[in-house]
């Protein structure tokens, strides 16, 4: 399995924190929003946001399948760590 972030920020700000934390994974920098909007997770206004994507997560499998996603309503709601791990089990299960 390989695991690949996608951020909707700036490629400094997402440098730095590599840099800070010594990420274990690759990280892809969507400054323009596009990878964000095909996924339809982009929002140009919210009561708690201006041109970002929503917290989400996606699962893809080696097929391109998307096997479990989550997108969020609201900045601070992301999903919690036993049902990514669950759905991350049930993924590779599937396979």
């Amino acid at each position: 399995m390989r695991i690949v972030v996608v951020v909707a920020q700036s490629s400094l700000a997402v440098r730095r924190y590599i840099e800070e934390t010594g990420l274990p994974f690759d990280i892809l920098i969507d400054e323009t929003r596009d990878v964000a909007r095909s996924y339809g997770v982009w929002h140009a206004w919210g009561l708690d946001a201006y041109n970002i994507a929503r917290p989400a997560l996606f699962l893809i499998d080696g097929s391109s399948a998307i096997c479990y996603s989550f997108v969020a309503s609201r900045q601070t709601e992301f999903p919690s760590h036993e049902v990514i791990m669950g759905a991350i089990s049930s993924m590779l299960n599937a396979q």
